[in-house]
C-alpha cells in the first residue's frame, strides 16, 4: 500500500478543522484491551475523520491511546498515556505521556511532550478524552458513555 503524504499546511488545516460526529450512535468507553473507532466529518461534510480510543491490556489500567485520523490511515494527532518512551528520528527520547503530531515527511513518527495547559488531568482518562476532543477541534463529539475505569 502506498503511503499517503500531506503537506504540513494541509495537515495543520485538517487538525484545526471543525469536526462533528456522523451518526447518532452511542459508544462505550473501552475496557482495558478494548478500542472504539468513531467516524467524524468536517462541518462542511467534505472531509472524513476517525477518532480512535484504545486501552492497553490488563497490566496497566492507565494505559490508553487517543488518536485522530484522516483518509482512514493518516494519523494527525495521537496522545499516548502510560506507555514506553518514544525515540524520535533525531534520536531524542520523549517520555510518556507524549503527543504525536503529523509532520510533513515523517507522518506521526515525531513525539513531543504534552503541551502545558492543553490537558487538565492527564491521569484521568475520561477528562483526557474530553480535552483531546477539544484539542482536535471535535466541536460536536460523539456520545461516549463513561464507564468505571
Amino acid at each position: 500500500m502506498a503511503e499517503i503524504s500531506l503537506t504540513q499546511e494541509e495537515a495543520d488545516k485538517l487538525i484545526a478543522m471543525e469536526k462533528h460526529h456522523v451518526e447518532n450512535v452511542e459508544y462505550n468507553f473501552p475496557d482495558p484491551g478494548g478500542a472504539i473507532h468513531v467516524p467524524l466529518v468536517s462541518a462542511d461534510k467534505r472531509e472524513n475523520f476517525l477518532l480512535d480510543v484504545s486501552r492497553g491490556g490488563n497490566i496497566s489500567l492507565a494505559k490508553a491511546k487517543y488518536q485522530n485520523r484522516v483518509l482512514q490511515v493518516v494519523i494527525l494527532v495521537r496522545l499516548e498515556l502510560c506507555g514506553p518512551p518514544h525515540k524520535n528520528p533525531d534520536d531524542q527520547w520523549i517520555d510518556c505521556p507524549h503527543i504525536h503530531l503529523y509532520k510533513e515527511g515523517y507522518g506521526d513518527k515525531w513525539a513531543y511532550p504534552v503541551p502545558a495547559g492543553a490537558f487538565a488531568d492527564i491521569t484521568n482518562l475520561w477528562q483526557t478524552l474530553l480535552d483531546f476532543s477539544k484539542y482536535c477541534n471535535i466541536t460536536k463529539p460523539p456520545q461516549i458513555n463513561r464507564r468505571l475505569f
